[in-house]
């Protein structure tokens, strides 16, 4: 694997055992970003609701929550160590509400990708090995394009929906995932990639 951002170091004054909150996912493509984000400008006018920044969508493989900073080589040499595989075609297409669109609390991209379960799957093995909690419910590809915190009016959205010209905004062949860490700031969720895990091993 290879680090993308390096591990910070404790105060000298303070011996505290420092909490990172991870998660693994893809990253997505320059042009399929750039459709994305056209897609939230266009609709984010219809619906007062908590959209995602364009630069925050990402393909979650496993959320690992709070782990400390003290074990994150640990964690990388985990990740590092999953099975090699062939590169995912991924397919972003299609939207819609979880759990239903009268009370929604997510509204999400559509992800076709075969090979990803599997990753998925995997992860969640290496990552159970270390004392993270296995995933319960099945895994479901998406893509959070906003989160909707409170009841509002959403006939609008779902009138810009029916209006888009089409619901398939492109693909990319996946071949690798990544370690990101998510800060939360006064703007909002800050992610940034920790290190990268090559799908196939040269």
């Amino acid at each position: 694997h290879r680090t993308i951002a390096g591990e910070s170091g404790r105060s000298p004054l303070y011996n505290v055992k420092r909490q990172m909150r991870l998660f693994t996912g893809l990253d997505l493509p320059g042009d399929l970003a750039r459709n994305l984000a056209a897609l939230l400008r266009l609709l984010k006018p219809a619906a007062r609701i908590q959209w995602s920044l364009p630069a925050n969508l990402h393909v979650t493989t496993k959320f690992i929550g709070e782990w400390p900073e003290e074990r994150l080589g640990e964690l990388r040499t985990a990740l590092a160590g999953l099975p090699p595989r062939a590169v995912i075609p991924v397919r972003i297409r299609r939207v819609g509400f979880f759990p239903n669109a009268h009370a929604p609390r997510n509204f999400w991209c559509g992800i076709e990708a075969p090979g990803l379960s599997e990753l998925a799957a995997d992860i969640d093995l290496a990552t159970a090995a270390l004392g993270i909690a296995r995933e319960k419910r099945a895994f479901s590809p998406h893509l959070t394009l906003a989160r909707v915190k409170q009841p509002v009016e959403l006939r609008p959205l779902h009138q810009a929906i029916a209006a888009l010209p089409s619901l398939e905004f492109g693909g990319f062949q996946a071949d690798s995932f990544f370690l990101y860490q998510s800060t939360l700031r006064p703007s909002g969720s800050v992610y940034t990639k920790l290190a990268e895990f090559p799908l196939t091993k040269s």
